[in-house]
């Protein structure tokens, strides 16, 4: 398997909760910080950021199920079964709880992770997303998100995407305001697109997005009987406090907020200095404290 090389990572699958799953693993001491990625990306819109993270931290950054170079998502597979997926990651990872940071979709099903298993967790730190039931629901409307709907209905992705992945990310994903223009270059979008083009590729946006239309009581439950406990920070993009507004009733503790200047919403790959320093910043007093 070809996989997408920066010197700091290595790469690794291992067989979970009844599929295959690729990590990538940087840093050798500090408490750990597992990086869970959104759509339509991979563990890779994280390579700017982990080589920060890594100079005091061990970094792991998953491939979901369906995604890169995971084995493709299976009918029946949903947020719960990515959720259980991450669950297993971390036990068979032997460090202990992780600092847990979730960007874009990956955020609903972290939090059922982090609401569920929070011995699992140090922190939890969202990025760029939001939950169902708490202002998610916004995405909905097509003139903000347009593609929601085909992500979430049976086959239509495969049936309208397939094929057409360059187009899609190029001339309608990554492109202002979602991002600052330059940031994310031709062989970035060749690289989440690798995952995309399997027999299947499209199974796991599936997954996720139909979920994220159907669990909107199951989250407004969650968050009901089992808010999060652990430290959180939500984090948006510039002049949006999407994030931070759907985590505020998420959260029983003191709920931190930070917004990086001049981003869209791929602020992993648009300001990776920034977003670094933000997240070191508050796990470090949370290790400090500890």
């Amino acid at each position: 398997m070809t996989y997408a090389i920066i010197p700091e990572v290595t790469h690794h699958r291992v067989a979970l909760n009844g599929t295959n799953l690729h990590y990538v693993s940087a840093g050798t001491t500090g408490s750990p910080i597992l990086l869970v990625h959104g759509w339509p990306e991979t563990w890779w819109t994280f390579h700017k950021i982990i080589p920060f993270l890594a100079q005091s931290h061990r970094v792991l950054a998953v491939d979901l199920r369906g995604f890169g170079d995971s084995d493709v998502a299976q009918t029946g597979d949903s947020s719960a079964t990515m959720a259980e997926d991450l669950h297993a990651l971390i036990g068979y990872l032997g460090l202990g709880p992780v600092h847990l940071a979730a960007q874009d979709f990956s955020g609903p099903l972290a939090f059922r992770l982090a609401a569920t298993r929070p011995q699992d967790l140090l922190s939890f730190i969202a990025v760029e997303t939001s939950l169902p039931g708490f202002g998610l629901e916004i995405l909905i409307n097509p003139m903000i998100a347009w593609y929601y709907g085909t992500l979430a209905k049976h086959g239509a992705a495969e049936r309208f995407f397939k094929g057409r992945e360059t187009e899609l990310l190029t001339e309608f994903i990554f492109t202002p305001p979602s991002t600052t223009s330059t940031t994310i270059g031709a062989d970035d979008i060749g690289e989440f697109i690798r995952g995309y083009a399997r027999d299947g590729g499209w199974n796991g946006a599936q997954a996720i997005y139909n979920g994220n239309m159907r669990e909107t009581e199951e989250y407004k439950a969650l968050v009901a009987a089992q808010p999060l406990t652990m430290p959180v920070l939500a984090i948006d993009q510039n002049g949006s406090n999407f994030t931070s507004q759907s985590f505020a009733p998420a959260s029983a503790g003191k709920l931190k907020t930070r917004t990086i200047p001049n981003t869209g919403h791929y602020i992993a790959m648009e300001a990776p200095v920034a977003l670094a320093s933000a997240v070191l910043g508050f796990i470090g007093e949370i290790d400090h404290a500890s």
